[in-house]
C-alpha cells in the first residue's frame, strides 16, 4: 500500500453517527472491491461534527481506477445523496506515502459490531517546503518512538487524477497514527494532534 488518504470531513450538527452506520454498513466493502483498503473509521473527540477515516491504495496509477470504479458504480450512485446530506466540508484530505510498511491490518469486524473502545491518535507536523530536510531525522528520531505497529505517512507530492475529489497540497506533512503518546525529543515541533475513538469496523484501533 504505497499510497495513503486522510480524510476529515465536517458534518452537519448531530449527524455523525447517521453518517458512520450508512459507511460501516453500506460502503466499506465496495470501495475494497474497487481496489482500495479501508483502514480506519473514526469520532473525533474533540469535535463531535467531524468523521474522520483512512484508506490505502496499491500504487498512485491503482487509485485512479479505484476511485472511478467505486464513485461511477451503483453503490456511491444508491447512497451519495444520504451520505452527502450529512457533510458540510469533505474537502480535508490529505495525499501520503508510507515512511515504512504499513501493517498489516487485523480481520474486518462485521456490520453491527460494537465500538471497540480505546483510543488512537493522529499526529500531524506541518513543514511545508521543509520536508525534505526533516523527513530522515524524523523517520529516525521521532517515528521509532511510536513503537513498531505506529502508522508512519508523509505528505505524497503527485498530481490529483481524480479531480473530484480534491487534495491539500503544499503542506509537507508527518503524519504518525499511534495508540499514545511520547515525549518527543528537544527541538521537535509540538504536532497537531487528533484524539480519535474508532468505529466498530475500523481495521486501526
Amino acid at each position: 500500500m504505497d499510497v495513503i488518504e486522510l480524510r476529515q470531513y465536517r458534518l452537519r450538527p448531530g449527524r455523525r453517527d447517521e453518517l458512520i452506520e450508512l459507511f460501516d454498513r453500506e460502503l466499506v466493502e465496495p470501495q475494497e472491491a474497487a481496489g482500495m483498503t479501508v483502514l480506519g473509521q473514526f469520532r473525533d473527540l474533540d469535535d463531535p461534527d467531524r468523521f474522520v477515516w483512512i484508506r490505502a491504495f496499491e500504487d498512485l496509477s491503482r487509485r485512479g481506477e479505484a476511485l472511478r470504479a467505486f464513485y461511477f458504480g451503483p453503490v456511491w450512485k444508491a447512497h451519495r445523496e444520504q451520505a452527502n446530506a450529512t457533510m458540510l466540508d469533505s474537502s480535508d484530505a490529505r495525499l501520503l506515502r508510507p515512511l515504512r510498511p504499513v501493517p498489516e491490518p487485523g480481520p474486518r469486524p462485521p456490520v453491527g459490531a460494537p465500538d471497540p473502545g480505546g483510543l488512537v491518535f493522529a499526529f500531524l507536523w506541518s513543514f511545508g517546503e521543509r520536508l525534505a530536510e526533516v523527513e530522515q531525522m524524523m523517520l529516525d528520531e521521532v517515528v521509532p518512538l511510536y513503537g513498531k505497529d505506529a502508522l508512519a505517512l508523509a505528505t505524497l507530492e503527485a498530481e490529483n487524477d481524480f479531480p473530484a475529489l480534491p487534495v491539500r497540497t503544499g503542506d509537507g506533512h508527518i503524519v504518525v497514527i499511534a495508540s499514545e503518546r511520547v515525549k518527543l525529543p528537544g527541538g521537535v515541533p509540538e504536532p497537531r494532534v487528533l484524539r480519535l475513538a474508532p468505529t466498530g469496523r475500523s481495521l486501526l484501533r
